[in-house]
């Protein structure tokens, strides 16, 4: 057995048993990943896939065990190498996030400038995409942690922290007749078209929850990532923006009008995810403290090791 085969066995499974991309993404040939995974069977005298012809469909339940087994060594050689790391080069490395567009765009930049005046010689990556996909790119050991308020919780093998709260804002053209209203209510809002985030993103399950339980549809007519676009077609007057507060700078966004709504759909939070039983570089609960200062490292660490909870108010 080494550590080839397991890694192999890894990918082929992240790769919903599809060997051809498992390769692709080891920068190696399906064959070679093919040969490596039935040695391994040969070793251990189980077969860990079941298949059909020469296509593999699915693991057996001795591949089940075999698969945990592997997670749980491979994540340590991961930690091995990262132990290293953290005690060779303490000020020096690389520290990937994974965030959607919203935090990326708007929460990030001021922490990760603070971040490198640090550690001028930690190179920091961003990894943007959906909640899940952020949480996947953590579970997945390419990004050290992940910053999304959607979803994170919903991914077992992540330890998951609060990190702050937000509402969303109304945004409208500056000769909007919404901004003659003084009290906003959800009717209000739903007279209008309205451009707000995906379904998947930055708080839009509160918007839809809080219009349903009030009876009312909303007419949706653009739905984006980017708090940049739907400005902009708030600026065209194509509908009204709902979109995050951190999102909106009056000195910036001289075209619109912009007002808190958060006594309309509630607070929203942002939190910051880990993989479970990873080892942290020093750097890395730096950056959780930039993110919010009551995420102190004995607090992180409290919780990785299981003798705290993610459960707390900010």
């Amino acid at each position: 057995m080494n550590l080839h085969q397991f890694r192999f066995l890894q990918e082929a499974v992240r790769r919903n048993f599809n060997l051809t991309e498992a390769a692709r993404a080891l920068f190696t040939s399906q064959p070679g990943v093919s040969k490596a995974i039935i040695e391994l069977e040969d070793e251990l005298g189980v077969e860990i896939f079941s298949r059909h012809g020469k296509r593999i469909r699915k693991l057996t339940p001795p591949g089940e065990e075999v698969l945990r087994s592997v997670e749980i060594i491979m994540r340590e050689v991961g930690n091995l190498k990262r132990i290293g790391q953290n005690y060779a080069a303490q000020d020096s490395g690389r520290l990937t996030i994974a965030a959607t567009h919203t935090q990326a765009r708007y929460r990030l930049p001021l922490v990760v400038a603070e971040f490198r005046r640090r550690f001028p010689r930690v190179s920091v990556h961003l990894l943007q995409g959906s909640p899940d996909q952020v949480a996947d790119a953590v579970l997945e050991e390419r990004a050290d942690l992940a910053l999304a308020t959607e979803s994170l919780l919903e991914h077992s093998g992540l330890v998951t922290l609060p990190c702050y709260e937000w509402q969303h804002m109304v945004v409208t053209p500056k000769n909007h007749a919404l901004n003659q209203v003084e009290d906003l209510s959800l009717e209000d809002l739903a007279r209008y078209p309205i451009a707000t985030y995906g379904q998947a993103f930055t708080g839009r399950r509160r918007i839809d929850q809080a219009f349903a339980q009030h009876g009312l549809q909303p007419d949706i007519v653009l739905e984006a990532i980017d708090s940049d676009v739907l400005k902009t077609y708030v600026e065209l007057d194509l509908g009204i923006g709902l979109i995050a507060e951190m999102a909106f700078n009056a000195e910036r966004d001289t075209m619109l009008v912009g007002r808190p709504v958060g006594h309309l759909f509630g607070p929203n939070l942002s939190r910051v995810a880990f993989k479970q039983g990873v080892y942290q570089r020093g750097f890395v609960y730096v950056l959780a403290e930039l993110l919010s200062p009551r995420l102190s490292r004995k607090l992180v660490e409290q919780v990785l090791r299981g003798e705290a909870t993610g459960d707390f108010s900010i």
